[in-house]
């Protein structure tokens, strides 16, 4: 069946390549970025199918104008991939509110408002999906994306809690968490602290160094990346958590390692907290 999408942050990335792969396939496309000219190509290549939409998840205006053309012109919605984000570098104590603050409003808020404005032409149509864009960094912290992974791991628990919300409307939702993959991630798309604290030089700074000599450079392809998102999307019976690439899935048995090493360590004392039965 042919399927309506709407994707934020199509202007590069995973967004661009989810739009042009869905188009091309003969799919319904509202593809959206904060400049719409930067989507010209695509309406071009695709006219009959896809519809270009400015969103800045920021606004909530422009959210549901954008979702009111997905409904006039094609009269439901089947997958929403909220895609829109970026990166911030930096140790905790470096950042100040004015640079990690938006970090949240785009990352956190932005998708959150997105997949409000979605939600009731969405609960029309059934057996649609919610794509929402995660990261390794959503599944581990790390030193230097403090931030970051703060707005990433709020993203899975949101989305863990709207799975069990929509699941009775026959609605999935997907955690797609990616490791590094070559994006403009590491360009473009990620702040630095402008604040540099030498005690953090091997944490913080280690990350920035990473960042400058890794961009462009990074090892995941994100066509085959995309493919994978697409064969997910399709199933009957989609994952709720999707990490993409060699580091996302390290990245994971990691978290479930020290998780484990954790829990074991501690159980005998730490799970004997309620009340004792003489005293209830």
């Amino acid at each position: 069946m042919t399927k309506t999408w709407l994707i934020t942050g199509c202007s590069g990335g995973f967004g661009r390549h989810l739009a042009e792969k869905a188009a091309a396939r003969g799919d319904n496309v509202v593809a959206t970025a904060r400049d719409p000219g930067a989507l010209r190509d695509l309406a071009s290549r695709f006219p009959d199918t896809l519809r270009v939409a400015a969103l800045d998840v920021t606004d909530s205006a422009s959210i549901h104008a954008a979702v009111a053309l997905t409904a006039e012109v094609f009269g439901r919605l089947d997958v929403l991939v909220n895609n829109a984000g970026h990166g911030f570098m930096g140790a905790i104590e470096e950042a100040v509110p004015g640079e990690y603050r938006p970090l949240f409003d785009v990352n956190l808020f932005g998708l959150i408002e997105t997949t409000r404005a979605a939600l009731p032409l969405m609960r029309r149509s059934g057996g649609c999906r919610i794509v929402n864009l995660s990261s390794g960094a959503g599944l581990i912290g790390t030193g230097g994306h403090g931030y970051y992974n703060a707005t990433k791991f709020a993203v899975e628990g949101l989305s863990e809690a709207l799975a069990q919300e929509v699941a009775p409307m026959g609605i999935r939702v997907l955690i797609v968490e990616p490791g590094p993959f070559r994006t403009a991630f590491l360009g473009r798309s990620i702040a630095v602290a402008r604040q540099r604290i030498e005690d953090y030089s091997a944490t913080a700074g280690a990350a920035r160094a990473y960042r400058d000599g890794n961009d462009g450079r990074q090892s995941g392809d994100p066509v085959k990346a995309v493919a994978v998102m697409m064969q997910a999307i399709d199933a009957e019976d989609p994952p709720l958590h999707l990490p993409l690439g060699p580091r996302a899935h390290a990245s994971a048995e990691r978290k479930l390692a020290a998780l484990r090493k954790d829990i074991d360590a501690w159980r005998k004392i730490s799970i004997d907290t309620d009340f004792d039965q003489a005293s209830t």
